[in-house]
C-alpha cells in the first residue's frame, strides 16, 4: 500500500493509499489512537455504501459508533451546519476522547475538520476522502473550515488529522462532473510544483479519462506527495510558500462566491480561475502565451470549462477583496514564473485582473 508521511513533529501522520481499504477502516483507526466511540460525519450522497461500510468496520472492532449526515453540496459548508453538529454530539454524548470519522469530499471533510477542531476545544478526527479532490488535495494539510455568505474558507482553524485513509475504488462511482472537477487540482500540482508530472497528465490523457487505477493511483500518490512537501515547510502560511497551492483561487473564490456556492463545483471553478490567473501572469510577462496555450489545452482534454462566467467583473474584484492573501487592501496573486514554479506577487494593477477575467479561453 502506498503511504505518504507527513511529517510536522508531534502532529505527524500518514496518508494510505489503495484499493478497496475502507475494508481496514477499524484497525487504520485503532493503530492512531484509543477508541471507544466514533461519529461518522458524512453526507447523504455518501452515506450508501461508504460511510455506514465505514461506520460497521468500526462498530466490528468493538466501538461504539454514530452516524451523521448533511445535505451533499457547497452550501452545507456553513455555520448552520457547524451548529447542527456541534448539537448532534452533544446529543450522541461525544466528549474529548470521541474520534470524528470524515467521509466524503471536500465539504464533508473541511466541515467535519472544523466540528472536530472546535468541538471541546478539539477532537481527535480520521479523513476518509471519497472524491478525487479531496483525495488528492483537501483532506491533505490540514485546513478545515466553513464559508460565510461572501467569502470561501473565512472561518476555520489549522488542525491535523489523525490519519488520511484513501481508497480509490470509491472513485469507480463518482459521478463524471465531480471526477472531473477534482482532475482541476491535479493540473494545479503540475503547474505550481512539478513540470514532468504535468508532462505525465499530458502524456496520459486516455487514461485519465477512462478512470484506469494504475493512473489513479499515480495521480493520487503524486498530488499527496507535493501538497505534504508544501505542508511540511510551511503548515500555517507563515512563510508564504503554502500560498502556492491556492494558483487560480483567488479568481475560483470569487466566481464561487458571486454565482452562490452552487453554480459550479469547487474544482471547476478552479479550472476557469487557473486560466485567469495564467492570462494574467502572460499579460505581466512572467510566462509566454505557450505555458497558456499547454494548460488549456490540458484542462479542456479532461473537459473542464474554461470560461468566465457572464458575472459583472466589479462584482468579481469585490469578491476578491475577500480573499485571504490581500494585504493592506491589495490584491495578491499566486502566478506562474515557468511550468513547476509559481510566486505569489503583489501590487498587480486591477485593470490588468480585469482583463484577465475578460480574456478568451481558446
Amino acid at each position: 500500500m502506498p503511504r505518504v508521511h507527513v511529517n510536522l513533529s508531534e502532529r505527524s501522520y500518514d496518508i494510505e493509499i489503495g484499493s478497496g481499504v475502507l475494508a481496514q477502516t477499524g484497525a487504520f483507526v485503532a493503530a492512531r489512537t484509543k477508541v471507544s466511540h466514533a461519529v461518522v460525519m458524512s453526507d447523504r450522497h455518501v452515506e450508501h455504501p461508504y460511510a455506514r461500510a465505514v461506520a460497521a468496520r468500526l462498530h466490528d472492532g468493538g466501538v461504539r459508533v454514530d452516524l451523521l449526515s448533511i445535505e451533499p453540496g457547497e452550501p452545507s459548508k456553513s455555520v448552520a451546519s457547524a451548529n447542527h453538529l456541534w448539537n448532534a454530539l452533544l446529543a450522541a454524548g461525544a466528549d474529548r476522547k470521541t474520534v470524528i470519522v470524515a467521509v466524503g469530499g471536500g465539504v464533508v471533510g473541511d466541515l467535519a475538520g472544523f466540528v472536530a477542531a472546535t468541538y471541546a476545544r478539539g477532537l481527535p478526527f480520521v479523513q476518509i476522502p471519497t472524491t478525487l479532490l479531496a483525495q488528492v488535495d483537501s483532506s491533505v494539510g490540514g485546513k478545515v473550515g466553513v464559508n460565510l455568505p461572501g467569502a470561501k474558507n473565512m472561518v476555520g482553524a489549522f488542525w491535523q488529522p489523525l490519519g488520511v485513509l484513501i481508497d480509490t475504488d470509491t472513485l469507480s462511482t463518482l459521478p463524471d462532473r465531480e471526477y472531473r472537477a477534482g482532475l482541476a487540482e491535479v493540473v494545479k500540482y503540475g503547474v505550481i510544483l512539478d513540470e514532468e508530472f504535468f508532462t505525465w497528465l499530458e502524456g496520459h490523457v486516455q487514461e485519465i479519462n477512462q478512470r484506469d487505477p494504475a493512473a489513479l493511483a499515480h495521480i493520487v500518490t503524486r498530488c499527496c506527495r507535493l501538497k505534504a512537501d508544501v505542508v511540511e515547510q510551511d503548515e500555517r502560511e507563515t512563510t508564504g510558500l503554502r500560498a502556492v497551492l491556492n494558483y487560480g483561487h483567488t479568481f475560483c473564490h470569487a466566481i464561487e462566491a458571486t454565482t452562490g456556492y452552487g453554480e459550479y463545483l469547487h474544482g471547476e471553478a478552479v479550472s476557469i480561475g487557473m486560466m485567469c490567473a495564467a492570462r494574467l501572469a502572460a499579460a505581466l510577462g512572467r510566462i509566454d502565451e505557450s505555458l497558456v496555450v499547454r494548460q488549456r489545452d490540458l484542462l479542456a482534454a479532461l473537459h473542464l470549462p474554461l470560461e468566465t462566467p457572464a458575472v459583472a467583473e466589479e462584482e468579481l474584484l469585490a469578491a476578491m477583496q475577500h480573499d485571504k492573501k490581500v494585504e493592506h487592501g491589495r490584491l495578491r496573486f499566486v502566478l506562474p514564473t515557468r511550468l513547476g514554479h509559481v510566486e505569489l506577487v503583489g501590487d498587480v494593477d486591477p485593470a490588468l485582473a480585469r482583463a484577465a477575467l475578460r480574456g478568451a479561453a481558446s
